[in-house]
């Protein structure tokens, strides 16, 4: 088609502050690559604003147009393009695609040994962050001399990660970034590396994991006023509109990740967008309008699978993320989980975002660990910190655990 790599995707900066950058993907086609698209722009601290996708099943067109999440975060545009190409087909490929990705990166483990101090996990995971490595699994362990040993297991955005230069310049960050807490670094290849599963008591995975909410979960007054009138998402079906397509029509509030939650949803029960439009307003609300098939090509027809995705639809957006603090022994432990993708693949920036919400209440972390567990319909990514108590949180006041949640929560979800 005369399409070079450098054409499938452009990036066009906005032009003064405050304007939208606009994002051009213009490749073969394959299931779930608005998913994946979405997923690169979620980790790199970009907000959707207004998006347009459209497909004829061998090639795709999608335009997004974003804004950074918070003034303070530093978008790598190099790097974004990058790991945008990697995601696009070099060649037109058949319709349907396998969701498992044929590809991965080599897994490197990053040992750091430092001084414990509040908010050290979170400069530590900035510092990656800023640097394009990627958190996959992570052991953090504090000694009963308040040292603290780090084990990150990661991935480079830029894989240069095998070369010494690259290596000695992240150390070098995080001992600039730490100071005199700072100890020892290290990096070296993670050979037989393996996804670590949490061993969740019964009663607690059954709490943080129940399909259903109750009406408490459900509303939104306590985390978004401004919306309290809009209780649930808006999720409708038509097939009258259309002759080859079913309408899907969503009507909710924004959050973090809204179009990520919703692709994600879609790519994981195998349909197929033809076209698509994502549009927002100034009171908070979003509006999607998706033209979808079934992985046979045609409608959903079928009443039970219609009522079915919209069920999972409007669980997935109200409850993208499940926040819980539970006893662990004597001590307070904070439990946040997020669905995985069938592709394996877990949501980018809930280490990031826990760990600022817990810096800026002052909370410190004794432990913390990245494991997953699996449901009887699911996979979840499940982040686990062991809290130290503080004057203004006990944690042994229900209030408190309450407030602390909600914290977390609001932060996840960029409200």
């Amino acid at each position: 088609m005369g399409v070079t790599g450098e054409d499938l995707v452009e990036i066009r900066a906005g032009m003064k502050p405050g304007d939208p950058s606009v994002i051009t993907v213009n490749c073969p086609d394959k299931t779930g690559l608005g998913c994946d698209i979405c997923r690169i722009i979620l980790e790199f601290g970009l907000r959707i604003t207004r998006g347009d996708v459209s497909t004829d099943g061998r090639w795709c067109y999608v335009v997004l147009w974003v804004v950074p999440r918070s003034s303070s975060t530093k978008i790598r545009w190099t790097s974004l393009k990058n790991r945008l190409l990697s995601e696009c087909p070099t060649c037109p490929i058949p319709f349907y695609h396998d969701l498992v990705d044929p590809t991965t990166s080599q897994m490197y483990l990053l040992k750091l040994f430092s001084a414990d101090r509040k908010g050290l996990l979170h400069d530590v995971t900035q510092v990656l962050s800023d640097l394009d490595l990627l958190i996959h699994r992570v052991k953090v362990s504090t000694t009963p001399d308040g040292r603290v040993i780090d084990l990150f297991f990661i991935t480079d955005g830029l894989e240069l990660l095998h070369t010494r230069k690259r290596q000695d310049d992240t150390c070098e960050r995080l001992h600039t970034v730490l100071g005199e807490s700072c100890i020892s670094c290290e990096i070296q290849l993670a050979t037989n590396f393996q996804q670590g599963f949490s061993s969740i008591p019964p009663a607690v995975a059954e709490e943080l994991f129940r399909p259903e909410l109750s009406d408490s979960e459900i509303c939104l007054q306590t985390l978004r006023p401004d919306l309290a009138k809009l209780k649930k998402p808006s999720v409708t079906i038509d097939n009258s509109l259309s002759p080859s397509h079913t309408l899907l029509q969503i009507h909710c509030a924004d959050q973090r990740g809204l179009l990520y939650d919703i692709l994600r949803t879609l790519k994981d029960c195998n349909l197929q967008i033809a076209y698509g439009r994502f549009l927002s307003d100034q009171k908070g609300y979003r509006e999607v309008d998706l033209f979808i098939l079934q992985c046979d090509g045609k409608k959903i027809l079928d009443p039970e699978k219609q009522s079915a995705l919209c069920s999972r639809l409007r669980q997935e957006m109200l409850h993208p993320l499940r926040v819980m603090i539970v006893n662990r022994g004597p001590d307070s432990e904070l439990l946040v989980a997020n669905p995985v993708e069938l592709s394996g693949k877990g949501r980018p920036l809930v280490f990031f975002d826990v760990t600022r919400a817990l810096k800026d209440l002052g909370i410190c972390i004794f432990s913390a660990e990245i494991g997953r567990h699996t449901t009887s319909e699911r996979q979840w990514e499940v982040y686990r910190f062991l809290l130290d108590d503080s004057l203004e949180f006990p944690l042994a006041n229900a209030r408190a655990r309450s407030q602390v949640v909600g914290r977390v929560r609001r932060t996840l979800m960029g409200w």
